[in-house]
């Protein structure tokens, strides 16, 4: 498994979005455990989750109080696991996604986040999405005292744009360490924003890193063929998605075009570190698998050709 950085930390240069493992269509306990020792297992480092990954209305918290369980239960050593979690956002009843990002709201999320994960501080905290009905600066500000309080150690920031990103380095500095937004061969439109991050020295970890190749799990349920492949499975010639490219690559090297996509993804900058999900434990080691897919030069200008702008 080779490995990037967030802040300070050295993590597996593919992570594991622990989303589909909560929300609606997700597996049996024993299988997200599964999942997550499979991840482990394979050398991932970075596990993302939230505390609104559950179901509608229902168990708030439910995915950072299964990462915890997954990492009390595994047999192995975690001490270089950096598990990164967001706040700011809710999951009401009706199946929406709500944004809440007071300072009050943001303080109290973290609080609970901590117990629920049952660190100390958090490793990487991100503010989930930017409210609109709130000064950015104030959501910040709220990371902020949180870092000087020692309840989490880095903060992040989520679907954001170019002047927040700038806006929120300005105000934390080298404790800003990551930018989370929608990035796939499908969505291209945060080019600038990843441009940015290689400028700053930030993290810019992909979320439904597989768009175009899998559906995002915000899309729909999560256990279908597409949007959580057995990616032993995924070698199917006929993809009508208009990504082509990323299915030929993979039939000539024999491995998943899902592994193609990861792997396009980390070629192409080095602050890269995608987190694609998983609900099965097949799943997660083929995802891991492309951190060590190392593409040509060629193929990654097929790729290029073939994926959105």
């Amino acid at each position: 498994m080779r490995h990037r950085t967030v802040g300070g930390l050295r993590v597996s240069a593919v992570g594991l979005g622990a989303m589909p493992l909560s929300i609606e269509g997700r597996p049996d306990e024993g299988r997200a455990m599964a999942t997550v020792h499979a991840a482990l297992d394979a050398g991932v480092t970075l596990l993302d989750t939230a505390d609104s990954y559950h179901l509608p209305g229902d168990e708030p918290g439910h995915n950072e109080r299964l990462v915890a369980r997954a990492l009390a239960t595994y047999g192995g050593d975690t001490a270089d696991v950096l598990v990164t979690t967001k706040g700011g956002r809710g999951r009401p009843a009706d199946g929406s996604w709500t944004v809440t990002g007071s300072p009050r709201h943001l303080k109290s999320a973290a609080e609970a986040s901590l117990k629920r994960l049952g660190v100390e501080a958090i490793g990487l905290y991100q503010l989930h999405k930017p409210d609109p009905a709130v000064p950015f600066e104030d959501s910040v500000g709220a990371l902020r005292d949180l870092l000087d309080a020692g309840k989490i150690r880095y903060a992040g920031i989520s679907n954001t744009d170019v002047g927040q990103i700038r806006r929120a380095h300005a105000i934390l500095g080298d404790r800003l360490v990551s930018v989370q937004n929608r990035h796939s061969p499908a969505v291209r439109d945060s080019e600038p924003e990843l441009r940015l991050c290689a400028e700053l020295g930030l993290a810019f970890l992909p979320w439904s890193p597989l768009g175009g190749i899998s559906r995002s799990s915000l899309d729909g349920p999560s256990q279908t063929a597409s949007d959580d492949p057995g990616h032993a499975t995924g070698l199917a010639t006929g993809t009508g998605t208009g990504f082509d490219a990323f299915h030929a690559v993979a039939r000539e090297r024999g491995v998943s075009p899902q592994q193609v996509c990861l792997a396009w993804l980390l070629a192409r900058s080095p602050v890269i570190v995608p987190i694609p999900g998983a609900s099965r434990p097949e799943t997660v080691r083929d995802s891991a698998g492309a951190a060590d897919l190392e593409l040509t030069a060629e193929e990654v200008a097929r790729l290029e050709a073939g994926a959105g702008s």
